[in-house]
């Protein structure tokens, strides 16, 4: 048996021990087989390591992959993608720096800096390729909290956007999405990766990385919308998150925005036996597992903006059919209308077959 970090975690694993959320709620149960769908759902519950058997079994061979590029291939090899890396790659370093001269030399925060340097990529990153599009590719930082943090700030921006919010409130979403998850970079390593079972002891000091940044951005003297984004966002509408189970109007409403955005970061990174993942994978397990758990206001309306990006994209169906994404469900989001030929598949109506792969 092993403890792994949900980003280390491969379809074939076999959980260990029962995984349970800050409630004590069963989330996976001890023997299961993990599959993608899983490992997402762990993410979507905010789980940071489980246990595994040594054991992986095999897994049912995968449909084989279609020919030529697919869309992420596509659109890593564009030029608007290698300008975007460039900054992106700059940003990270500088916003590395920033931080760890916070955390470390206790230096003043420039919240000013840090919001005009990412709004600049945003405005830069404008075109045919949407930023989220563009951040799937950006996945060899996904172990890196500075990268985690641009990443999420990015989201919270666009979703604002979405939102059709003013340019201060999208300044401030922005801001609270860059350094939501501060508090990360004051626990140990060690216990993080720690290859035993945590005490309960230490398991309190991982999830009080919330708290922790809490703390540090209040000492900063900045807005305390900022400071509620790090301390609730692992908190749910449902008062099945941490530290404090707030539900509902108790989060602040940017605490919830960036509570979507982390999430949808998380379950979108790269894993070391997949490419970027199929968007409508990612919507069908919030679908399943996560409107009680986040303002439906919210993520409806970033759900509902992901799927419209996609309309007219060409897909692969789990069947191995291709064809075009024309119309949108909206009671189902992730299970559009596709046409195959001179075929419609309505997926709302077609429970076994799902869209596996953008062309």
């Amino acid at each position: 048996m092993k403890r792994l970090p949900t980003q280390q975690l491969v379809p074939g694993m076999v959980v260990a021990d029962d995984v349970m959320n800050s409630n004590h709620q069963l989330i996976l149960s001890k023997d299961t087989v993990l599959t993608d769908a899983l490992i997402m759902k762990l993410d979507l519950y905010g789980v940071l390591t489980i246990h595994v058997k040594d054991k992986i079994l095999a897994q049912p061979e995968s449909q084989p992959a279609p020919t030529g590029p697919s869309y992420f291939e596509r659109v890593k090899k564009s030029p608007q993608f290698q300008i975007f890396k460039k900054v992106y790659e700059e940003e990270v370093d500088s916003f590395k720096g920033m931080l760890n001269n916070v955390v470390e030399k206790n230096t003043q925060l420039d919240v000013k800096e840090l919001l005009s340097r990412s709004l600049m990529m945003v405005t830069d990153a404008h075109g045919h390729i949407s930023i989220l599009d563009m951040l799937h590719n950006m996945r060899e930082y996904d172990d890196s909290t500075f990268a985690h943090c641009l990443n999420v700030g990015l989201i919270c921006n666009v979703f604002a956007h979405w939102l059709q919010f003013s340019e201060e409130d999208i300044e401030m979403v922005t801001a609270c999405g860059l350094l939501h998850d501060v508090g990360k970079l004051l626990v140990p390593r060690d216990l993080i990766t720690k290859p035993g079972k945590l005490t309960d002891l230490e398991y309190y000091q991982v999830k009080k990385h919330s708290f922790e940044g809490y703390q540090l951005l209040m000492s900063q003297n900045i807005d305390k919308h900022i400071c509620n984004a790090a301390l609730m966002h692992h908190e749910r509408c449902d008062g099945s998150g941490y530290p404090q189970g707030l539900k509902d109007n108790e989060i602040d409403r940017y605490a919830k925005m960036v509570a979507i955005a982390d999430v949808y970061d998380a379950m979108t990174s790269a894993r070391v036996y997949r490419a970027p993942i199929c968007p409508f994978k990612v919507i069908e397990i919030f679908e399943t597992e996560g409107l009680q758990r986040y303002d439906v206001a919210y993520v409806l309306r970033f759900l509902e903006n992901i799927v419209d990006t996609y309309i007219q994209n060409r897909c692969r169906l789990s069947d191995g059919r291709e064809g075009t994404i024309i119309f949108i469900n909206k009671p189902k989001l992730s299970r559009p209308v596709v046409q195959c030929g001179d075929i419609y598949v309505n997926l709302a109506e077609e429970p076994d077959l799902c869209i596996d792969t953008l062309l």
